[in-house]
């Protein structure tokens, strides 16, 4: 993929996920005292969604690479 490609791909994954985080901040306040549930259960929406766009090994792989994400960033809070 080429420099201009990735950086495209980065910032339309940006705004996509800044337009997740609004809808998700909603749902948990509608959802008051249920909103760490509401919140766990946008993960399993999103992720029917996901495989219905597109597959489920492409949702696995993004899976693991988010849960990647989640380790280093908590590796980085230890140090």
């Amino acid at each position: 993929m080429s420099k201009d490609t990735n950086q495209t791909a980065e910032a339309l994954f940006e705004k996509a996920l800044s337009v997740a985080e609004k809808h998700l901040e909603e749902a948990i306040k509608e959802g008051g005292p249920l909103g760490p549930y509401v919140a766990v259960a946008m993960i399993e929406a999103a992720v029917n969604a996901a495989v219905d766009e597109t597959s489920h090994e492409d949702v696995i792989d993004m899976l693991r690479d988010l849960a990647s994400q989640i380790e280093a960033d908590a590796e980085e809070e230890d140090e």
